[in-house]
C-alpha cells in the first residue's frame, strides 16, 4: 500500500515538474518571439531610415545638379545664341540619312558627300529603289560605306513602303528603322518635330562629365537618362547643340581645353582636366 502511494506520489511529482517545464518553455518561447519581433521591427525601422536618408541625399544632389545645369544652359545660350544642328538638311528624311553617315565621320564631310547623293537620288522613292552598290560608291568617303549604304537603303524602303515617304514622329517607331539608334531618334524628335530630346553624342558625353552634371558615366543611354533628371525638357535639344559648338571651340577633346576663355570656367567642375 505504501509502495503504491509512493509510486503515485512520484508520478504526480513528475507530472507537476513536467507541467512547470512546459509553462517555463512556453514562457521562454513567448519572450523569444517578442524579442525576435522587436528585432525585426528595429531592423525594418533602421532600413527605412537609411533608405529615407539615401533618398534625401540623392534629392539634394539632383537639386544641386539642376541648379548647375540651369546656369550652364543660361551661359551657353548667351555664348551661342544661334546654335543648331550642324548637319545640312531641308527635309526630315535627309537628316535621317545624314545622321547615319555622320557615325565616325565629321559633319562637314557628310554635308559635302550628301550633295552628290541627293543629286542622283532626290527623294525617298529614288533612294529606296537605288542599288546598294551605287549608294556605297557615293557615301564611301564617310567611312563604313557598305554598312551605311545598306542601312540607308533599308531605311528608305521602309519609309516609302510603310509611311508614304514620311518620317514617323514617334520615338519608338524611329528606333525600329535600320541604322537608327537613340542618338539619331532624339535628333529627329528635337530638330524636326520640336519635341523634347537629349542627343548624347561624343561632345555631350565628354562635356557633361567634365562639368559634373553626370558622375563619370560614358554609356550614351545612361548619360541620357541622367540628363533627363536635371535638364528642362524644352531646353534639351538646343542644349546638346550648344555642347557641340562649345566642345569644338573651347572644351576640346584632342587638346587641353581652353579653360582660360571658357564662359563656364568658374562653375565647371573640370573633372578629368
Amino acid at each position: 500500500m505504501r509502495l503504491r502511494h509512493l509510486g503515485q506520489g512520484i508520478e504526480l511529482g513528475f507530472l507537476v515538474q513536467n507541467r512547470r517545464k512546459r509553462k517555463k518553455k512556453k514562457k521562454m518561447s513567448g519572450k523569444k518571439a517578442v524579442k525576435e519581433k522587436n528585432t525585426k521591427e528595429k531592423a525594418a525601422k533602421e532600413k527605412n531610415t537609411k533608405v529615407k536618408a539615401a533618398k534625401e541625399t540623392l534629392d539634394r544632389q539632383l537639386e544641386v545638379k539642376r541648379s548647375l545645369a540651369g546656369e550652364i544652359i543660361r551661359r551657353l545660350e548667351l555664348e551661342y545664341p544661334d546654335a543648331g544642328c550642324t548637319l545640312d538638311y531641308n527635309q526630315a528624311w535627309k537628316l535621317l540619312v545624314s545622321v547615319r553617315l555622320a557615325a565616325q565621320c565629321t559633319d562637314a564631310r557628310v554635308n559635302v558627300v550628301v550633295q552628290e547623293l541627293y543629286k542622283k537620288f532626290p527623294d525617298v522613292q529614288a533612294l529606296a529603289q537605288a542599288d546598294v552598290d551605287e549608294i556605297e560608291e557615293i557615301v564611301r568617303p564617310c567611312g563604313l560605306g557598305r554598312s551605311k549604304a545598306r542601312d540607308i537603303s533599308a531605311c528608305m524602303k521602309i519609309l516609302w513602303e510603310e509611311y508614304g515617304g514620311n518620317v514617323p514622329d514617334d520615338f519608338e517607331l524611329l528606333l525600329k528603322l535600320p541604322g537608327v539608334g537613340r542618338k539619331s531618334a532624339n535628333l529627329i524628335m528635337g530638330d524636326v518635330f520640336g519635341k523634347p530630346a537629349i542627343v548624347t553624342d561624343t561632345h555631350c558625353i565628354r562635356l557633361v562629365n567634365r562639368m559634373g552634371l553626370v558622375d563619370q558615366i560614358k554609356e550614351p543611354k545612361k548619360v541620357e537618362m541622367e540628363l533627363w533628371k536635371i535638364i528642362p525638357p524644352e531646353k534639351g535639344s538646343d542644349f546638346c547643340h550648344r555642347l557641340v559648338y562649345h566642345g569644338r571651340e573651347v572644351c576640346t577633346a584632342r587638346t587641353k581645353p581652353f579653360c582660360d576663355r571658357c564662359c563656364l570656367a568658374d562653375i565647371c567642375r573640370k573633372i578629368g582636366v
